[in-house]
């Protein structure tokens, strides 16, 4: 009588890592998609974030639109020159694999308050590109209208009526 030998055959072991693969396969591109469309959602939510210190700043410091996204970072004791409205990593202009840009308007306040820099009062535009191909496919725009556009090629700023605005694009669910 001859002993059986216990465990899997080498076909066994085979077929299982065959259909591992194959699962792999199916779930890896799904994953950098739904990566993907994760890191799309926070852009726009970070422009929406943006555009709301940025109205805030307006408001608080009657120093016009800020001079620069940093200016909007943190802060120990919030000022007209740190105003703490934001996170650093949002302030450092990266987030979520997209690069955010920022445009100040070019037509100084008249009267700065004591211990500001020179706000804007013409506005702001800020856009986030994808940082590659593998973090994001939509490029995003935000100006002090507080709207947030969408477009498939990249934004560029642009000056309207003394006003810095997203020169195209479609809306987001406003």
């Amino acid at each position: 009588m001859s002993k059986r030998e216990k465990g899997f055959s080498l076909i066994e072991l085979l077929i299982v890592v065959a259909i591992i693969l194959i699962i792999a396969a199916i779930a890896i591109p799904n994953l950098i998609r739904a990566k993907i469309a994760a890191n799309q959602s926070s852009a726009a939510a970070s422009l929406r974030t943006l555009a709301s210190a940025s109205a805030m700043f307006l408001s608080t410091y009657q120093d016009g639109y800020e001079p620069t996204m940093a200016t909007l970072g943190p802060a120990a004791a919030p000022n007209c020159k740190s105003a703490g409205l934001i996170d650093a990593v949002l302030a450092g202009g990266q987030k979520s694999g997209y690069t955010f840009n920022f445009v100040a308007g070019t037509v100084p306040v008249t009267s700065i308050p004591n211990g500001c820099a020179a706000g804007n009062v013409d506005g702001f535009s800020v856009w986030a590109n994808p940082s590659g191909a593998n973090t994001g496919t939509i490029y995003y725009c935000v100006d002090e209208g507080n709207v947030v556009y969408q477009n498939t090629a990249a934004f560029a700023p642009a000056e309207v009526n003394n006003a810095m605005v997203c020169n195209s694009g479609t809306a987001i669910g406003n």
